[in-house]
């Protein structure tokens, strides 16, 4: 049975037996954690952006436990510059691997990071569609509602979809019901809310609106929290 484990802002861990997906490891500035777990180790990261609150401390991560970076052509050079392991990709491009695959999937916002010493980089950013196990995932990193996302959810039925729902930087409660009715995900959880000010948002909110207003359910985790995902959504 596969566990999501949410950290916090857009931080997820999806375990299975022996493999650890991360996405978007923002950990040791963070408010919610302020530290990088100990017990971390997994086998994949995968990033949507370059922003600092999602690059995060994927670099330190990936040198202390082997595991490999996934994320667009540009970020993934910088990885490789930076001496580690990088699997690049692009919009469609789909990496397979014993547990399932990732597909690239657009994601409407901005990145951009300044290595120490460096000069201003920037990447497009993502989101990803991602065969765990039993079950696919949409998580759609830092994004607007988009109607494209119909189209994500015909290619690939969706059981699960994380979303950002804050606003400011990212859609907010609203717009992320639309999202929700546009993929029509069995369970929507939400993401990236209340990290600091201008991203509060109320989870419990989005909850009731998607769960009067369309098909599917909410799982609310607070940071820390941890959902065993059923066999049988």
């Amino acid at each position: 049975m596969a566990k999501l484990k949410y950290y916090g802002h857009s931080c997820w861990e999806f375990k299975q037996d022996d493999t650890s997906l991360l996405f978007d490891p923002y950990l040791s500035e963070s408010p919610w954690t302020k530290g990088i777990p100990a017990d971390l180790h997994p086998t994949l990261i995968l990033l949507t952006h370059g922003h600092f609150d999602h690059l995060g401390d994927a670099l330190e991560i990936a040198r202390r436990s082997g595991a490999p970076i996934l994320a667009s052509y540009e970020l993934a050079n910088y990885v490789q510059e930076e001496g580690l392991q990088a699997i690049d990709g692009g919009f469609g491009g789909v990496d397979t691997f014993d547990w399932g695959w990732v597909k690239f999937v657009p994601a409407w916002h901005s990145s951009s990071w300044t290595p120490p010493g460096q000069s201003l980089r920037s990447n497009i950013p993502n989101g990803f569609v991602v065969k765990f196990f039993d079950h696919t995932y949409y998580e759609a990193g830092d994004t607007c509602a988009f109607l494209d996302m119909k189209l994500i959810a015909e290619l690939t039925p969706i059981d699960v979809a994380l979303l950002p729902i804050g606003g400011h930087y990212t859609m907010g409660v609203q717009e992320a019901v639309k999202a929700v009715e546009f993929v029509g995900p069995k369970v929507a959880l939400p993401m990236h809310y209340s990290t600091w000010q201008p991203i509060e948002a109320d989870p419990e909110e989005f909850k009731r609106l998607v769960e009067s207003q369309t098909k599917s359910k909410v799982v609310v985790l607070r940071p820390g929290a941890e959902w065993d995902v059923p066999e049988s959504l």
